[in-house]
């Protein structure tokens, strides 16, 4: 297994190497180091492409490579799907995943037992399979790794909450034909940190359901790269987040067409309230010179409910092949459209009902993707109680 992974940059001058030009900043997601040792990325500094956006002040205790606290973080595993154990070097752990910053390269050796859930080929579940992680206190790292296997069919959820400093890596492998969901929720307490790294990769005719729900923490950064190997594959990356007062919601996402005819479909929703409230999106996608046939699209909205809120979109879209049905990208970040508020208060609805309308309105069509009812109610629930705290402060 090699230890780092980087194209190396190089100036010259007149035939020399000139010190000062030598160090070309990694702009493309494609182009970051990727190492399993901590030791390669060195501590961030924040000015790093990938981590300038997020507090590092904030996240610093999973940025530096100690031991996790025994008992930081309860497991509990229910639904169809047994749990077993991966030690490192025991396949498939290590088959998808490679670290792509100092948090997971630390998650990733400081977890001597990953958790291990697989599908068996042809198996379809109806029900869910449940991880419920919560946290007592103090830090933690977990390696989990989920593998659907050849033309079978699940769902696994993963619910966070209590409070913790936790760094999390999630491998997922969806073989020829499967077709998995994958749920992440956040609804840790306001004082929790957690930094995840979701790694997939989607093989021949198979899909990935990749959804990410963030209400609570005081920083949360969910970054989900899926790889869409195989002919025909299709990734479907979506995301809602909700957050308050002193809150950061950060995903960084990346999409690589590696295969031919491939389809991609991305779309984060965001709302945001209170004071230094904060959202980060950043969305890359490349489309690579062998996906020929490519279908892909990402997009992000974000809808800012009162001053002092702040929500960064940054979409990116990298092409290396002229050969595709379709690309495309979008952001948007804007306050309630005064039309629709003006037109509900005109029918006798009024304005603290108008603006829960407005808003619900706008996250349903992520909640509407899970396809678990009861799952959705609960959502639903959650966004209207975040809208009345929003109004008694």
């Amino acid at each position: 297994m090699s230890s780092a992974t980087q194209a190396p940059a190089e100036t010259h001058t007149e035939g020399h190497i000139d010190p000062a030009a030598a160090f070309v900043p990694v702009q493309t997601r494609s182009e970051r180091l990727r190492s399993f040792d901590p030791s390669e990325f060195g501590a961030p500094t924040g000015r790093e492409v990938n981590w300038k956006h997020t507090p590092i002040a904030r996240v610093q205790r999973l940025l530096d490579d100690a031991p996790g606290d025994e008992g930081a973080v309860g497991i509990s595993v229910s639904g169809p799907l047994a749990a077993a154990g991966l030690a490192i070097g025991a396949a498939p752990r290590g088959e998808v995943f490679r670290p792509e910053d100092i948090s997971a390269a630390i998650a990733w050796s400081r977890s001597a037992e990953a958790l291990y859930l697989s599908v068996p080929a042809n198996a379809e579940l109806d029900e869910p399979s449940v991880i419920d992680l919560r946290g007592a206190g103090g830090r933690a790292h977990q390696h989990l790794v989920i593998e659907a296997g050849t033309n079978s069919r699940a769902t696994v959820i993963l619910r966070h909450a209590g409070t913790a400093a936790f760094a999390q890596n999630v491998e997922i492998i969806v073989r020829d034909g499967a077709d998995l969901t994958v749920l992440t929720l956040q609804e840790w307490d306001d004082d929790a940190v957690h930094l995840s790294a979701h790694q997939s990769r989607v093989d021949r005719d198979a899909r990935l359901r990749h959804i990410v729900i963030s209400f609570g923490g005081g920083v949360v950064r969910v970054n989900p790269s899926v790889e869409l190997a195989g002919s025909g594959s299709r990734g479907e990356l979506y995301g809602l987040s909700f957050a308050d007062a002193g809150q950061h919601l950060e995903s960084q996402v990346y999409m690589f067409h590696k295969g031919p005819q491939t389809s991609g479909d991305v779309l984060y929703k965001g709302a945001l309230q209170g004071d230094t409230a904060r959202s980060v999106w950043i969305g890359d996608v490349l489309i690579g010179p062998d996906a020929v046939g490519t279908d892909s699209y990402e997009a992000n909205r974000n809808l800012v409910l009162t001053d002092g809120a702040r929500a960064d979109s940054i979409p990116n879209l990298e092409i290396q092949t002229g050969d595709i049905r379709g690309a495309g990208h979008a952001s948007a970040t804007g306050r309630f459209d005064d039309e629709q508020l003006f037109y509900l208060q005109a029918r006798g609805i009024g304005e603290d009902e108008a603006r829960r309308l407005v808003v619900l309105g706008f996250l349903m069509e992520i909640v509407q993707k899970i396809g678990i009812p009861e799952l959705e109610d609960g959502l639903v629930g959650r966004i209207e109680a975040e809208l009345a705290e929003g109004e008694l402060r």
